[in-house]
């Protein structure tokens, strides 16, 4: 009974029940404990069978696996060192970490489903993260498309709003133009209608017919000097402008005006000097002159005294 009890932790529990049972007959528990005995002991060494089965298998696979990662790594480098010596550039190293196999410990069993499992977890992470990357940079370029297109409309606005109100003021100018061409025709026109009402006038006294005739050339002289005048002047007074321009076009208008009021300024000194020195000129001349024709008329009142 003291055999069965040290092994009845690992029999059956079919056995151990039976064996446990006080009413089982005691002449038949003795004639099972050789048998029992020799039942557990079998049992025993098929466990451990099977144990060191499992472990070799295991050990095996672990082994088998090392094996492979050796040989991609091995191949890897074999790789490399083809593409280093194939290619005659230099390319920038890259940075290739060094693949340590996994070490086993020492009288532990391997979860290679925990393992395989940590690695699906690893990948799906970071395939996530690549995911959730590739959306906000696209996320940001469809903001920056917007954005792009809403200051695209924003300036085809501001850009209309100004085209039509410069054209507004052209419109504005070119009617005021027009008002103005109106009013000096008709002033022209009114003051053709008096000087002829008063030419008329005076021709009707024919006592004055000749001294009239004088005066009408007189006036037709001056009338058309003053034309000239007035003419030239029109052409050089030529329009601003000035309603389309922004600030720093006014400012470049401002500045090339006063540069050509300078120059007008500096033509009309020169010329004020070359009408000083014009008559200098001719007053001396005319002195020369009235001295030339005194020493004439000395001379032949001498003539005259010696004849």
């Amino acid at each position: 009974m003291e055999n069965i009890s040290v092994h009845s932790g690992s029999l059956p529990p079919t056995v151990q029940y039976f064996l446990s049972d006080p009413l089982f007959p005691k002449a038949l528990k003795s004639s099972t404990m050789c048998d029992t005995e020799e039942f557990v002991e079998e049992f025993e060494e098929e466990q451990e069978e099977v144990n060191e089965e499992q472990e070799e298998a295991a050990e095996e696979e672990v082994e088998e696996e090392v094996e492979e990662e050796e040989e991609e790594i091995e191949e890897e480098k074999e790789e490399d060192e083809q593409e280093a010596e194939e290619d005659t550039k230099p390319k920038p190293k890259m940075f290739v970490p060094n693949i340590i196999p996994p070490m086993l410990p020492d009288g532990e069993k391997v979860d290679f489903d925990d393992l395989h499992r940590k690695r699906v977890e690893k990948d799906f992470n970071e395939l996530q993260s690549l995911i959730q990357l590739h959306f906000s940079t696209r996320q940001k370029e469809e903001d920056e498309l917007v954005s792009l297109k809403n200051r695209i409309e924003h300036r085809r606005a501001d850009r209309a709003e100004q085209q039509r109100i410069r054209a507004e003021r052209d419109r504005e100018r070119q009617a005021r133009l027009a008002v103005e061409r109106t009013r000096r025709e008709e002033e022209s026109a009114k003051l053709r209608a008096e000087e002829d009402a008063k030419k008329k006038k005076i021709l009707s006294n024919k006592g004055y017919g000749g001294y009239l005739q004088k005066v009408d050339q007189k006036k037709g002289k001056r009338l058309t000097e003053r034309e000239k005048k007035t003419k030239c002047l029109m052409e050089r007074r030529k329009p601003l402008n000035i309603d389309h321009l922004n600030q720093e076009k006014l400012g470049e208008k401002a500045l090339d005006l006063w540069k050509w009021l300078t120059q007008l300024h500096a033509e009309k000194f020169d010329l004020a000097e070359k009408l000083k020195r014009q008559k200098y000129d001719i007053n001396v001349l005319r002195n020369r002159v009235s001295d030339h024709q005194r020493g004439a008329k000395t001379t032949k009142t001498t003539r005259k005294s010696w004849k």
